[in-house]
């Protein structure tokens, strides 16, 4: 007798709904909730007592950290970490007398491949992180953030550039930088970082 393996774990006690998608090798932990309508790429790893709102998509290799909640509007690319107990927002001005539900008032938040944010951070729904942007723990994150840009604070504001390996940048004066991990070079020009060995 041939045994099938399961595509993806869930621990008993996750509600996966009817109608989601799962990618392979995802692994689905205590107390989660994976609404119908939501979108897991392959080998995401959602902690315990993560929600995931329909409308959510997760890129591949996603980490959602312990106490999280992801309501509609989140989209997060490839290699995104979401740090224990962030916060994500889908409505700016909620009244709980008046009605503000579905797509005419949840605004998008995007993360971009790679983009790491902090513990206990919140992020005010609307905004567009970029690729490999770091956010420190604790930060109020209310505008969007630049590709590789370090932010934290409330509200999180530029406080340098990190790589893709997640280490602090330190530019030359000729706008030249070296992940010390990676050894790629990196390049500061007009506000604006890119990678150029990639």
């Amino acid at each position: 007798m041939t045994e099938t393996i399961p595509a993806y774990y869930a621990h008993p006690t996750a509600v996966i709904d009817e109608g989601c998608r799962i990618g392979a090798g995802c692994r689905i932990w205590h107390f989660c909730h994976v609404s119908t309508g939501a979108v897991l790429g392959e080998g995401c790893n959602l902690g315990q007592n993560v929600f995931v709102a329909d409308g959510v998509s997760l890129g591949h290799n996603v980490k959602v950290q312990n106490n999280v909640s992801l309501y509609a509007g989140v989209e997060c690319a490839d290699d995104v970490f979401v740090g224990p107990s962030v916060v994500f927002t889908n409505v700016r001005n909620p009244r709980a007398a008046v009605p503000r539900r579905g797509d005419d008032h949840y605004l998008p938040t995007r993360l971009g491949r790679g983009v790491t944010i902090g513990a206990n951070s919140t992020v005010v729904c609307g905004v567009t992180l970029g690729e490999y942007s770091f956010v420190g723990a604790g930060s109020v994150v209310t505008r969007d953030v630049l590709p590789y840009a370090l932010v934290y604070g409330n509200p999180a504001r530029p406080r340098g550039w990190m790589s893709a390996h997640g280490h602090r940048l330190n530019f030359d004066a000729a706008g030249w930088a070296t992940c010390p991990e990676s050894r790629q070079q990196y390049q500061l020009t007009n506000g604006h970082v890119s990678r150029l060995n990639s």
